[in-house]
């Protein structure tokens, strides 16, 4: 099956092509044709000259499109999350749960398309009106990961299409089946030619073309930090508007009061599913010294029975990780962590064996007695591997939580009012979760973080829309004489 991108609502195909593997089996599923700045010239003048005519489109007529796709995408989600699980590894009830987050966001954006607010403010003035209204942009970029191939590209594009912005998509090279079915959406649905343009290809190749371009005025961007700090050179350099969600290092509390059981299942989830490559994956567990020995126990019982293999087989709980390099990377930072002291109870290795050798999967991980300071609790590792840390009261875990450089998810487990409460104030992260994981955003609230994670921009909710347009205020003088603001008022 070979992809073609989708420039202007026309399907072309431009490039070389690259396989798409799926990191199960190692099955080549399809070529992914790789575009180069010439495309993507083309699709923002395309995207262009649509917009002038999609800005004027009454927002509750634009919404209604995004209502026609999510109807198609609820038809379509098992077949969308079968696609999604094949092209990315994670297991089936995940891709289905990716897929209705695609879906809940088309609903959501379109019921902004009849709300949009504005302000209407008193003027200091007599017989003088003042408002401000959301105006759209222009012609956004998006810049998706793997790991969330559709969810995340709907936070982006859901608001940016209902706001009155064409945008150009430049989908990850290891998942980009799911933006090709989401364009045969868009022209299905009859989206207006050049409304959503998809240009596949590298990162250094088509996303420094969308970032250098200059009529691609936002740039919205999901990936590591080390690419993301590129994207805000480069897009400050051209004075774009940037949105950056970036990595995160998410600890579990766990106190002395907590209820175990309930903390080991929501480390379980937060930590192994899928395959720990979440930018909000729980990589560290900070604990109360005295229950930190029967919660270790806990969860070395539970992860006995976590089933591994092949995402598609409904009785499997973690799928592989996603390509060669991640598994290298991963299993780097075992060797870190062993090399800093830190004891290892469980995992460390890559599994091989059987049918498994046919993909990429690494061995759910455990250690214990992790320096806090140390690499393994410092540095994001984006795969199954979790360190327990010790703590003596709440004041060290939440500093210990605070003393990595990101700041993306957190979470307490506690009884006690008064913790509960003390932690969501003092713990420096986006998302703060009681008596749950580390994941598990709505796409009504805010996603993103602080410090490292992001540059203060939020994807989903309506936090998402500030991204996608401008404040414009509107002032309505109708005294039939020039009033001077600040001047005239007395």
């Amino acid at each position: 099956m070979k992809l073609t991108h989708f420039v202007n609502g026309e399907w072309l195909e431009d490039g070389s092509h690259q396989d798409v593997l799926n990191p199960a089996t190692g099955e080549v599923l399809a070529e992914v044709p790789m575009g180069d700045a010439d495309l993507v010239a083309k699709a923002v003048e395309g995207a262009k000259v649509a917009q002038k005519q999609w800005a004027k489109v009454p927002a509750p007529k634009r919404a209604q499109y995004l209502y026609a796709i999510g109807r198609v995408m609820e038809e379509r989600k098992e077949h969308l999350a079968q696609v999604l699980t094949k092209e990315m590894g994670k297991v089936i009830e995940e891709g289905r749960g990716e897929v209705q987050e695609g879906i809940d966001m088309a609903y959501y954006m379109a019921g902004e398309g009849r709300r949009l607010f504005g302000e209407t403010t008193p003027s200091e003035l007599a017989d003088k009106f003042a408002m401000s209204v959301r105006a759209p942009i222009g012609v956004v970029g998006l810049i998706t990961p793997w790991n969330f191939p559709v969810a995340i590209a709907t936070w982006k594009s859901f608001p940016a299409i209902v706001a009155g912005n064409t945008f150009l998509w430049k989908p990850a090279t290891e998942t980009p089946m799911m933006a090709y079915e989401m364009a045969k959406i868009f022209e299905e649905v009859g989206l207006p030619k050049g409304v959503a343009n998809i240009v596949f290809g590298s990162g250094g190749t088509v996303g420094t073309a969308m970032i250098e371009h200059p009529d691609v005025k936002v740039i919205s961007f999901t990936g590591s930090t080390d690419t993301g700090s590129k994207v805000a050179e480069l897009g400050g350099k051209h004075l774009k508007k940037v949105s950056l969600e970036m990595g995160g290092k998410n600890a579990v509390i766990v106190m002395d009061d907590a209820n175990l059981d309930l903390a080991v299942d929501g480390i379980l989830w937060s930590a192994f599913g899928t395959a720990g490559q979440r930018c909000t994956a729980c990589s560290r567990v900070i604990v109360h010294k005295d229950v930190k020995k029967e919660l270790e126990q806990k969860l070395l019982e539970k992860m006995k029975h976590l089933t591994i293999g092949d995402g598609t087989d409904e009785s499997v709980k973690i799928g592989p990780v996603i390509n060669a390099a991640a598994l290298k990377k991963i299993h780097g930072y075992v060797e870190i962590g062993k090399e800093d002291g830190a004891t290892l109870l469980e995992g460390g290795h890559v599994l091989d064996e059987g049918d498994l050798s046919k993909g990429h999967f690494y061995a759910p991980t455990l250690f214990t007695d992790v320096p806090w300071d140390s690499r393994i609790a410092q540095e994001e590792i984006f795969g199954p591997v979790v360190s327990i840390i010790q703590v003596s009261s709440l004041d060290e875990a939440i500093e210990v939580n605070n003393s990595v450089k990101f700041g993306l998810s957190s979470s307490i487990f506690s009884q006690d009012v008064n913790t509960i409460f003390k932690a969501q104030r003092d713990l420096d992260t986006g998302i703060v979760y009681v008596n749950a994981g580390t994941t598990g955003a709505e796409i009504h609230l805010p996603f993103g973080g602080t410090k490292g994670t992001g540059n203060g921009h939020r994807d989903s909710g309506v936090a998402a829309l500030d991204v996608y347009t401008e404040w414009k205020s509107v002032y309505v003088d109708f005294s039939g004489k020039l009033q001077r603001a600040q001047i005239d008022t007395n």
